[in-house]
């Protein structure tokens, strides 16, 4: 294959594809260079179709490789894992676009694999993924006829964007993704701040007139290049004449299934035709495969689903847009922070909400940013809810998909950190199934918070609409059940509030929707979440004013960022002490903002006012409860707050004249203290509060003269920036008091270890 490169352009943006250089065995490969990003895009197929199976066995992979960004992988072992989430949902998303354009009887497997050579913080890969797929196919030698690609649109001030930047994207209202063909939309995936309906389907319209020009270019790009495309033998499973005594047991007895009242009802009947029908032609033949009868009776039945559907009757006898009977609670678990119940037909959520202090935040390890999630949804999808048994070994890649999808259906109405400071976890429970779960999650996961007391600032409810299409003729269908979802055409889910779309996601099975059809999609989703927000409001209509009393109290306090290191102080020991002091927990972001949150709320204050305290100017007139933390002869010093010391005089420790300290104070008392002057070199004198002076001329005042001064640790600095020691005496030194009879100066009462796990005496005066 020669080297071939050609630049393509999408809205403002030029980017450069190439081929027949980097991986020249692979079925079909291509280089994508957009700025700092690079992406190799291969795809390669098995030579032969797998055996037994009735699904197409595509496997897409997205590979994030840290060395791209110039990064080490975090942890122990200094080698990529299991992707991450965001290369699950990326892969996701190349799978969902191209995976309905493969050929219905090709069952060959095929692998995509797109790998991030080279990443930067500015462009946002996914859309470069999917069309870079579709390039690699097309020069491939696996059938494929009909390339796609894809673009991001935003929207900021008023204005869209085609393929925004990570930073446009911080200031857009919507992103959103749109993929497809020359002629139709085939996935969607929408994030948006309850942009109106309209405004999504212009955004739509738009992408798919950038989707064209690119397909354009993938075609004239591939045109005479790339592999011839591999010859393959249909997967045909019966004859006709045994395909005739199938249809004749079976299609009288179809009919007299459908429609069926409940989902076990329905597959009951269907499990149990479809094992009659093999039995009996079995008989008549031992060599018949009872795998392959099943499958066809299976065809028949999806035939005559979808003509009833067409004629009218949907399958569980509902209209064409009748929703489900929707129930619901909340309050189910008694010790969880918020929890609710949403039950829409044989679908139910238990959706489960968890607060949390800043410590808890998600950390986001990508190849591009490190970041931290203050909310998060969590989707757990049991065998037990579909009535199945198998094995449980993680989240899977639908659960990971719907779990995001559900989060940023939810994210737009969530308060601000300044409102609203806790970190919040929702995780749903899908404990009964028959299609739907994930807009059931929105649902379910809207009313638990609003029961937890996180003022969301409107319910966001969520639909699923199906599609039923016959040449030219289609039926749209409200509110899907399971057997429609795998019968049917599309599955395009929808959630928003009453203002307009939060989220999207469509999938298909066809090639893809016109934009027309599109936008009717659309408005006929926005009045059925509408719906379903009304019937939510009878359960819980507005958030509660308290949140559990099981949750923890949380407080946010805002300090300068210079301020972070005298509150945490050296390794950790001031925000160490105010924890084990307080039972509080404090966490600190790079930003200044502090987190403190507990179970015990006099707990919690204590430790912001003690910080408030750290970080605030100590003034004259100020009172705190102080801890002796250093006694010298002529005074003590008074730890006001971590890293803030006052001096007490000895004239100032009893209501008599005293000659010790030691006789009235212990190291580690608590004594109530107030400040009387700060000077000018920031150094606290202080007084006590607890015992009355009178008129003693011998205390010691404001303006006398200071034998020591003390206070500050982090203040008491002179005018040359170093610590102001006191006096030096004739010889040069410090004049560090008396020597004691054994030659060493005599600096007071140490009072052995302090429970600061130093020495009691904190070192030479530093007044």
């Amino acid at each position: 294959m020669e080297h071939f490169k050609k630049d393509f352009t999408v809205g403002d943006i030029t980017f450069r594809v190439e081929t027949g250089l980097i991986a020249k065995q692979a079925g079909g490969a291509v280089m994508v260079y957009v700025d700092g990003l690079t992406l190799l895009c291969c795809s390669t197929a098995t030579r032969d179709p797998r055996e037994g199976i009735d699904f197409f066995p595509l496997m897409c992979e997205y590979e994030e490789r840290f060395y791209a960004a110039g990064k080490f992988p975090g942890g122990f072992i200094k080698r990529e894992g299991r992707p991450s989430e965001n290369a699950v949902l990326t892969a996701r998303k190349v799978d969902r676009t191209i995976r309905p354009m493969f050929p219905d009887d090709f069952h060959n497997e095929v692998q995509v694999i797109v790998t991030a050579m080279s990443q930067d913080n500015v462009v946002v890969p996914d859309v470069y993924a999917i069309t870079g797929a579709s390039t690699a196919l097309a020069l491939s030698n696996i059938p494929w006829d009909n390339p796609i690609a894809a673009v991001r649109v935003g929207y900021v001030n008023g204005e869209f964007i085609i393929n925004p930047t990570f930073e446009q994207l911080e200031e857009s209202q919507m992103d959103l993704l749109v993929s497809g063909t020359r002629n139709r939309v085939n996935m969607i995936e929408d994030e948006s701040q309850e942009v109106p309906v309209e405004i999504v389907a212009e955004g739509i319209r738009r992408g798919h007139e950038a989707v064209i020009h690119l397909i354009d270019q993938i075609e004239d790009f591939a045109k005479g290049r790339g592999r011839a495309k591999m010859d393959y033998e249909p997967v045909v499973e019966l004859d006709d004449a045994l395909k005739a005594k199938v249809e004749r047991l079976a299609q009288p007895r179809i009919e007299q299934i459908l429609p069926a009242d409940t989902k076990e009802d329905l597959f009951a009947l269907l499990d149990n035709l479809k094992k009659t029908v093999a039995e009996e032609l079995i008989a008549e033949d031992e060599e018949l495969d009872a795998g392959v009868i099943k499958r066809y009776v299976g065809k028949l039945v999806k035939q005559h689903a979808r003509k009833l559907t067409m004629q009218g009757t949907r399958v569980d006898g509902r209209g064409y847009h009748e929703i489900r009977p929707i129930t619901g609670m909340v309050d189910l678990l008694p010790r969880v922070h918020g929890s609710a119940v949403f039950t829409r037909g044989q679908t139910q959520v238990v959706s489960c909400v968890t607060l949390g202090s800043g410590g808890d935040r998600q950390r986001i390890d990508t190849v591009n940013f490190d970041e931290t999630k203050r909310y998060t949804h969590h989707y757990n999808f049991p065998p037990y809810s579909v009535g199945e048994v198998r094995f449980m070994r993680g989240a899977s890649r639908r659960e990971i998909g719907h779990g995001a999808l559900a989060e940023k259906a939810v994210e737009p109405v969530l308060p601000t950190e300044e409102v609203f400071p806790y970190t919040i976890r929702v995780v749903s429970e899908v404990t009964e199934s028959n299609a739907s779960s994930s807009m059931a999650s929105t649902c379910g996961s809207s009313m638990a918070l609003m029961a937890a007391g996180v003022p969301i600032t409107k319910p966001v409810g969520g639909i699923s609409i199906g599609l039923v299409t016959d040449g030219d003729e289609y039926r749209l269908l409200m509110d899907l059940c399971g057997f429609e979802d795998f019968n049917g055409d599309m599955d395009f889910k929808v959630t928003g509030t009453r203002d307009g779309v939060t989220a999207i996601q469509l999938d298909v099975k066809i090639e893809g929707l016109t934009v027309a059809m599109v936008a009717e999609t659309l408005k006929l989703a926005y009045e059925g979440y509408c719906t379903v927000i009304d019937q939510m409001s009878e359960i819980i209509a507005e958030p509660r004013e308290e949140i559990s009393p099981y949750a923890p109290m949380l407080e946010m306090l805002q300090i300068d960022v210079d301020q972070i290191g005298l509150v945490i102080g050296p390794s950790g020991k001031h925000i160490k002490k105010i924890c084990a002091d307080t039972g509080a927990e404090v966490d600190i972001d790079e930003d200044g903002r502090v987190f403190v949150s507990g179970t015990d709320h006099d707990g919690v204050m204590r430790a912001l006012n003690i910080i408030r305290a750290m970080t605030t100017d100590i003034e004259p007139g100020g009172e705190f409860n102080g801890k002796v933390v250093r006694i010298m002869p002529f005074g003590a010093f008074i730890e006001l707050v971590p890293g803030r010391d006052g001096f007490l005089h000895i004239s100032n420790v009893a209501e008599r004249r005293i000659d010790r300290v030691e006789d009235v104070l212990d190291m580690n008392d608590i004594i109530p203290v107030r400040v009387e002057d700060v000077d000018d070199q920031g150094k606290i004198s202080l007084i006590r509060t607890d015992i009355d002076y009178g008129e003693r001329p011998e205390r010691r005042s404001n303006g006398g003269e200071r034998r020591g001064g003390g206070g500050g640790r982090d203040r008491g600095r002179n005018d040359r920036g170093g610590r102001d020691r006191g006096p030096r005496n004739d010889r040069g030194g410090r004049d560090r008091g008396p020597r004691n009879d054994r030659g060493r100066s005599d600096r007071g009462d140490r009072g052995g270890r302090s429970e600061r796990g130093g020495s009691g005496s904190r070192g030479d005066d530093r007044g």
